[in-house]
């Protein structure tokens, strides 16, 4: 072995050798039970930074350890490279609105960049070492997985949970589309409480509002029932101001005694609640806010202006009407779309939806049949679904996604669907063929596309498109954001579809923050740290190493100083295996020795720790399992065993000649074993250390198809003498630390105290003992 580890030649070694042996392609009929893994299919929304490479790197990582435990591994890749997401990228980088393009010349743009950025990322993942059976690639946009996806979107329709209706809808006037309710980031703004007079029979009645620009769209004024304040206004009507027409006064419970004066205007859309209440109290609809975030022309004063500049007007209107009481500043929550973080606004439009709110309970009760790694966001789940407030809306007024396998009579505008055998088909390029109940020939066809969550959520049956039978798959794996996307959304698609639960276990990682709270994402300013650059600077083995650091489930920060232990850790693991080999090329691994107990112990220690490491990784506990290999290689193979058997593996002479082969064999087993412990975690340092020695034993072409040991049992008395024997070197290592003297200098004799139980133990251990401690007697003392 090469005195140095030089990573940049043997990492892309490794990573060819596995793509040539195929190391990691999945054959149904291999031995092993089927364990699948539903990845999630990263959206090419832009270039990837090192929170995708923490939480899918965690990830491959339990691929690698079921593979190790002897399980059939289906891992398969793909990507979500349809749908807003992609469009604003495109957008981005052209410096373009795809509105303002021919669609067939937009949707061209696209494909070419999600082809270039897919390409990036299946490079990036490789040069990570990704264990993924590329075999088994899809892409959300391709025509196979639009296919599956709008026949499952049939398949609803058939089932009545799919339905299309003209009603109020979140819609973001940035992106120009509708939205769903998961796709709703909540954030804090400044923004002015206004407090402005309805007139009741000719008197004041305060109204605070912070949307004093849909007064135009005001429909009627809510009070609590039960609010004494107000019981003699119930029934009335109130004038509206500035625009002077009059609206009843109603009451709902939902009205907040508290806040502002008590009395809330409702307008047609300026909040969820709004809509509540135009369904529930059948209240009409007044035309304020359009599409593209401007104020209707027939609104009398703000027509046409955008919605900051109508509210800025129709505030100094008042104020000039001496029709404004007062103005405070306030700091409230507004909803905001997670994809461009502007203010979500509220419109009529006819959308189509999945139905979700009538199957809240069956939702709720699939998350027990689940296994939650780490438990407790179980809990985010389920406070999620209770408070759901709307259908998911599943379309989206955009151009590069799947489209709707629909048409609409141009009479009575009566929907009519595609055939099985037409699919997969875009309605924009394909006529429909057929009469209308209502008798019409003629037909529109839709121009929405699915939302990308539409596809994406279906990804285990996209995945059972190889002839599989996957559902419910073994593990989905994705960060804690996406509960309420894919999580959620996926669970209700396979309830549907299947009746049953998509997964047995969900493994949910966390977040790589810069800073104190802020996560690091493609849209920040804080993506500085590119993957790529730390991969060529510090190495694969490296990064994998660090991210197995963090507990499942936690968010943790990242700096390059983080790397210094993972750097020292690999120096250490290529200079201890290059001194074992070193003692190992005369070994004879057909013969098993008679053991010296301190070789019986590191051999036993290394069976407790993969017993003690496979049990925390069937939990998904990557970082804590890594924990208690680090404890066996650092603390017990290099600081203590290697240092009690080094004079014995150098001077037979002098220890005996089997005696040596005690060791060697001891030696071999547990370097071999660590290897394989540490395989799952640095696959490549691993595998060129076993190419270079190991293999000429070994039946497996590669480290990762070898199988990590599993103990019947733990002789736990050995496992205490070894803890003995550790605290002898310790205690010896200190008397001479205080003293300043070298851990060479000479001792005239040492004294051991232990049970009398381990008495022979340490008298077949006595030559080591002095070896490592320099004493020229030992005394025992037994307790």
């Amino acid at each position: 072995m090469e005195k140095r580890y030089n990573f940049t030649q043997i990492e892309k070694q490794m990573q060819e050798f596995w793509e040539q042996k195929q190391i990691y392609k999945f054959n149904p009929d291999a031995k092993g039970q089927v364990y699948s893994i539903d990845t999630p299919p990263p959206t090419v929304s832009g270039s990837l930074h090192i929170g995708h490479l923490f939480s899918y790197t965690q990830a491959e990582m339990a691929a690698r350890f079921r593979r190790m435990q002897g399980q059939n591994v289906f891992y398969p890749f793909g990507f979500d490279d349809n749908g807003l997401p992609t469009e604003r990228l495109v957008e981005r980088e052209e410096g373009i609105r795809a509105n303002a393009l021919p669609r067939s010349e937009f949707i061209e743009k696209c494909r070419r960049t999600t082809e270039k950025y897919e390409n990036e990322f299946k490079t990036f993942w490789n040069s990570l070492g990704f264990s993924v059976d590329w075999a088994s690639e899809y892409q959300t946009i391709s025509p196979e997985v639009q296919k599956i996806s709008q026949e499952l979107f049939l398949e609803l329709v058939k089932m009545g949970k799919a339905y299309t209706k003209e009603s109020p809808v979140l819609w973001c006037t940035e992106c120009r589309t509708s939205i769903a309710q998961a796709e709703l980031d909540t954030t804090d703004i400044e923004s002015t409480f206004n407090y402005v007079p309805f007139y009741v029979d000719g008197y004041p009645l305060e109204v605070a509002t912070t949307r004093p620009e849909l007064l135009y769209g005001c429909v009627c004024l809510f009070v609590n029932p039960s609010d004494e304040r107000y019981q003699q206004y119930i029934g009335k009507s109130a004038v509206v101001p500035l625009y002077d027409y009059e609206i009843p006064i109603y009451t709902d419970e939902k009205v907040c005694i508290d806040k502002g004066t008590g009395v809330v205007m409702c307008a047609t859309f300026g909040d969820s609640t709004d809509a509540e209440w135009y369904d529930e109290h059948s209240l009409p609809y007044r035309k304020v806010i359009l599409p593209d975030g401007s104020i209707d022309n027939d609104v009398p004063h703000i027509g046409g202006l955008s919605i900051s500049d109508a509210r800025k007007t129709i505030i100094r209107l008042l104020d000039e009407h001496r029709l404004l009481f007062k103005s405070e500043t306030i700091t409230h929550a507004v909803g905001t779309h997670e994809r461009c973080g502007k203010p979500v606004e509220i419109i009529p439009s006819r959308q189509w939806y999945i139905d979700i709110l009538s199957e809240r309970e069956r939702f709720l009760k699939a998350a027990d049949e689940i296994n939650w790694y780490p438990s407790n966001m179980k809990s985010r789940y389920i406070a999620w679904v209770e408070n759901l407030k709307w259908d998911w809306c599943i379309s989206r007024q955009r151009y590069f996604g799947v489209p709707f396998p629909v048409w609409y009579c141009k009479n009575c505008g009566e929907p009519v669907f595609a055939e099985k055998d037409q699919l997969p088909v875009n309605p924009l390029e394909t006529e429909y063929k057929g009469i209308c109940r209502c008798g019409c020939p003629e037909f529109i066809p839709e121009s929405a596309v699915f939302d990308t969550w539409a596809t994406s959520s279906i990804t285990p049956q996209i995945n059972e498109r190889l002839g599989l039978k996957l559902t419910p798959m073994s593990m989905r794996t994705h960060a804690h954001e996406i509960i309420r996307t894919w999580t959620f959304y996926t669970i209700v698609r396979s309830l549907y579809h299947t009746g049953e639960i998509p997964w047995n276990d969900l493994m949910i990682c966390g977040f790589i923050l810069a800073r104190k709270g802020e996560k690091i994402s493609k849209s920040k300013s804080n993506n500085e740290l590119d993957p790529k650059y730390l991969i060529s600077a510090h190495s694969a083995d490296v990064l994998r190493y660090w991210t197995a650091g963090a507990r499942l489930g936690t968010d943790t920060f990242f700096s390059p100083d983080e790397l210094e232990v993972s750097k020292r850790f690999i120096t250490k693991l290529w200079n201890a295996s290059k001194f074992a080999i070193s003692h190992l090329q005369d070994i004879d691994t057909e013969q098993t020795p008679d053991l010296l107990p301190v070789d019986r112990w590191i051999i036993e220690r290394v069976n407790e720790t993969a017993a003690n490491a496979a049990r925390l990784l069937y939990e998904y506990e990557i970082g804590s399992a890594k924990h208690e290999i680090d404890n066996l290689f650092w603390k017990d193979f290099c600081d203590n065993y290697i240092e009690i058997v080094k004079e014995r593996l150098y001077k037979p002479d002098i220890h005996g000649a089997e005696e040596r082969k005690s060791g060697q064999y001891a030696l071999y087993y547990a370097l071999l074993n660590i290897m394989k412990l540490y395989a799952i975690y640095v696959p490549h340092i691993t595998e060129y250390i076993y190419q270079e020695y190991f293999l000429q034993y070994e039946k497996k072409v590669s480290i990762h198809l070898t199988h990590w040991v599993k103990p019947s049992q733990i002789d736990n008395e050995i496992i205490l003498f070894g803890e003995n024997l550790k605290n002898i070197i310790f205690e010896m290592r200190k008397y001479k630390s205080e003293r300043n003297l070298s851990m060479r200098t000479e001792m005239d004799f040492l004294n051991i105290h232990t049970d009398r139980c381990f008495e022979e133990w340490f008298i077949l251990t006595e030559k080591d003992i002095k070896a490592c401690t320099r004493a020229a007697k030992i005394n025992y003392i037994f307790e």
